[in-house]
């Protein structure tokens, strides 16, 4: 039984279905409000400096910020994390889905302790949930813009892309926020991962055994005389015959075959 397992015997009843429409639902009023002008969007931020000035609830409520985009955008991504999270928790079960949120959770929180003074963000989450469903979806098509279908793989890959750049010319507060998100995907799916590439290989392995073969197979000739093992790939002008009454029908090039001992040759 792995930890997962014996966690959700334990924990399981605590779950919360459908988390991602709630995390939804709850962007979209924070989103709203602070649009119409109603309140100031930052007071949910997390900001670990005023966290440790009493501020607790921005620990949580900094999973109901936004994305910061034009709004079109916004309800895009809304409806992809609401879509995949779905998909996630009915491929895992709703304890696993929670454990997986709560766990890229846990590791924001914690990076964004390093740096007080700098806000954090829910974004790498939400891109862990993105990357999740890529590897388990990979042929999943999207519209790009709207009107370009693209599968989701190739996505995922302008994603990890992005990744390595912002580890590469990021500050360190966005580097340990990619860090976080992988940390998160890794402890998922490293099996699947591994697995994968023992797949892919043995794949390999199989493919090119099989090409061997063929390759084999097509430099073998059809046909060699029996008695001076021409064959029909060093002679192909040259007719082959078979005795039907030779032990195992032997060849026989049409040189050696009038001095065959049998008087009938078949093709």
């Amino acid at each position: 039984m792995d930890v997962v397992t014996r966690l959700e015997r334990l924990f399981g009843r605590f779950a919360i279905p459908n988390l991602s429409l709630y995390l939804v639902i709850g962007q979209v009023f924070f989103w709203s409000v602070s649009y119409l002008g109603f309140y100031n969007i930052e007071g949910i931020a997390l900001l670990p400096l005023a966290v440790m000035q009493g501020e607790i609830w921005r620990l949580g409520t900094f999973l109901l910020l936004p994305p910061a985009a034009h709004p079109v955008f916004i309800a895009f991504a809304w409806y992809l994390f609401w879509m995949m999270g779905t998909a996630l928790e009915g491929y895992w079960g709703v304890f696993r889905y929670n454990l997986f949120l709560i766990t890229g959770w846990l590791l924001t929180v914690a990076v964004a302790f390093f740096f007080p003074s700098h806000y954090a963000t829910n974004v790498f989450l939400a891109g862990s949930v993105f990357l999740a469903f890529a590897l388990l979806n990979p042929d999943f098509e999207m519209m790009l813009f709207f009107i370009l279908p693209v599968k989701i793989k190739w996505l995922a890959l302008i994603q990890w892309l992005g990744y390595g750049y912002s580890m590469i010319v990021g500050s360190w507060s966005v580097r340990l926020a990619v860090m976080a998100s992988i940390g998160n995907f890794l402890l998922f799916f490293s099996g699947e991962i591994i697995n994968r590439i023992r797949t892919g290989r043995r794949r390999m392995e199989h493919q090119a055994r099989a090409a061997a073969a063929r390759a084999a197979s097509e430099n073998e000739p059809r046909h060699r005389c029996h008695v001076c093992g021409k064959t029909d790939l060093t002679h192909p002008q040259i007719d082959f015959r078979y005795c039907s009454k030779c032990a195992g029908e032997e060849c026989y090039c049409a040189e050696h075959l009038g001095n065959h001992p049998h008087t009938v040759a078949q093709p």
